[in-house]
């Protein structure tokens, strides 16, 4: 009995000296970062690896290449895993250009990679059975072929989804908040003056063009910078100007320091894709192709590398004018003007550098429209419209788009003359008000100055006006009360 009670008081003297033993030690807490730390006890625990290869110009256009194992040299691969596992994807950028690797229901990222052979990695824990979809999410890559499928089986762990990665993707905000505007910032509004000289009648011949895809960040607004796609750094494009059966050798460049292939398709080419299936530059590169002007008319060009619609917004666009034999009549002032859409994440009106919404593309919601390119830039002295009265004016007219039909007028003229979807063959509209003009369309508009003041070109969806679009033409010379005549009390058009 006396041992029993012994062995027992000893037994407890010995836990407390254990107790007290722990208590002096210095308490650690573990933060757990890593959801393999949470693993159920029947999930396997390993490690599975794989590499892909962006590449461009193969078949799909673009793709993930496997590299190594497997799935060596096939073209979006499907990867699989279990769960438990620890999945790492290593990505080699195959091109100088922009690409990246990103699972949007697992949020996880490699973030963009920029450079030829640059290289980054993506790493996480498959916590939940499924199929998820790998993706480019550089716009329109995954439209085009880079995308495909990572399968994970077995058992959902009991753990939330805590995936690490060295490049974990940080969920976007409602409304992002803007970077400084871009100090490096030019103004890429083409001067509606800047267009060649009428054809007039001369002999087909063949015509040389020569057109670089630029990327650069321009003024969008006061205090307000937005990244643009360009054809020689100037929204719209530069006017070409050819002649009925001219045949045109089409050079496309891209400048070495783009992030993104670039093309060309023009609107008064006979053949595949007008000219971009021949087209598709790498930065850096240079490509070639030539077609025939066949029909004479007054055609839109653009790029057509995908996302073609994200191209197109961010400022890829112009005109051709194809004359029809023997020329276009005379006129006193012409004008080239092109209205296009913006797409942002920050609504319009924030100061600092503007980052492109796919999201406000798709949904058609522009946050700006835009007379060449920038905010009200045809209202500034530089860049506004000038003739004189008595002066017979021509604007050539056209929507870059991607998106918005217009209904393009001028506040306090008529057009004497509206060639109707640009048609130089067939009689023009006489004495029109407004004229409509769809996406990748265009218009000539012809009319006489005959009272001095300002008008002001507008699409007449006139909510547009306060988004950014209107342009002034400023009529001088002397007054003419017998067409008009009145004593001014407000300022402005009108409207």
């Amino acid at each position: 009995m006396n041992k029993e009670v012994n062995s027992t008081a000893v037994g407890i003297v010995v836990a407390l000296f254990a107790l007290l033993f722990m208590a002096l030690l210095p308490i650690s807490i573990q933060v757990k970062t890593n959801s393999t730390e949470a693993q159920s006890a029947n999930a396997p625990v390993a490690s599975v690896e794989y590499t892909l290869k962006a590449v461009v110009g193969q078949n799909p256009p673009m793709a993930f290449y496997g590299v190594g194992g497997s799935i060596d040299g096939v073209a979006d691969p499907t990867l699989t895993a279990k769960t438990g596992d620890t999945v790492t994807i290593h990505l080699i950028n195959g091109d100088p250009i922009i690409h990246d690797l990103t699972i949007d229901e697992l949020g996880v990222t490699t973030g963009q990679l920029t450079q030829a052979n640059e290289t980054a990695a993506l790493t996480f824990v498959a916590t939940r059975p499924g199929e998820f979809t790998y993706r480019c999410a550089t716009p329109g890559h995954d439209a085009v072929g880079m995308k495909g499928i990572i399968r994970i089986t077995g058992e959902p762990l009991a753990v939330a989804d805590t995936y690490t990665t060295a490049g974990t993707m940080q969920m976007a905000a409602a409304v992002p908040t803007a970077a400084p505007a871009a100090a490096d910032a030019v103004s890429i509004v083409r001067s509606p003056v800047d267009l060649p000289a009428p054809v007039g009648n001369r002999a087909a011949t063949t015509v040389r063009v020569d057109l670089t895809a630029q990327e650069v960040n321009g003024t969008l607004a006061d205090g307000t910078t937005y990244h643009y796609f360009t054809f020689d750094g100037k929204v719209p494009g530069p006017m070409l100007r050819v002649r009925v059966g001219d045949t045109l050798e089409v050079h496309v460049h891209n400048a070495t320091g783009s992030q993104f292939p670039h093309s060309i398709d023009l609107h008064a080419v006979t053949g595949p894709g007008g000219g971009a299936v021949y087209t598709q530059t790498n930065p850096g590169g240079e490509t070639m192709f030539s077609f025939q002007a066949l029909k004479p008319g007054l055609y839109v060009y653009h790029c057509a590398t995908p996302s073609v619609a994200h191209h197109i917004a961010s400022g890829m666009y112009g005109m051709i004018l194809v004359e029809p034999e023997g020329g276009l009549p005379p006129v006193d002032k012409e004008f080239y003007v092109m209205e296009g859409e913006i797409y942002t994440m920050q609504p319009m009106g924030t100061k600092g550098n503007l980052d492109f919404s796919m999201e406000n593309m798709l949904d058609e919601k522009p946050s700006y429209y835009v007379l060449n390119g920038a905010s009200m830039a045809l209202t500034s002295d530089e860049n506004a419209l000038r003739a004189n009265v008595g002066d017979t004016v021509r604007i050539f007219f056209g929507v870059g788009g991607p998106n918005v039909m217009s209904s393009f007028h001028v506040i306090g003229e008529i057009f004497d003359r509206v060639y109707d979807q640009a048609s130089l063959t067939a009689p023009p509209l006489t004495d029109v008000q407004t004229t409509i003009v769809p996406p990748g369309g265009a218009t000539m508009v012809e009319f006489k100055v005959e009272v001095p003041g300002r008008y002001i070109l507008v699409d007449h969806a006139l909510s547009r006006l306060e988004r950014g679009l209107a342009g002034y033409l400023y009529v001088e010379g002397a007054d003419n009360p017998t067409i008009f005549h009145g004593d001014q009390i407000t300022a402005g058009s009108g409207h």
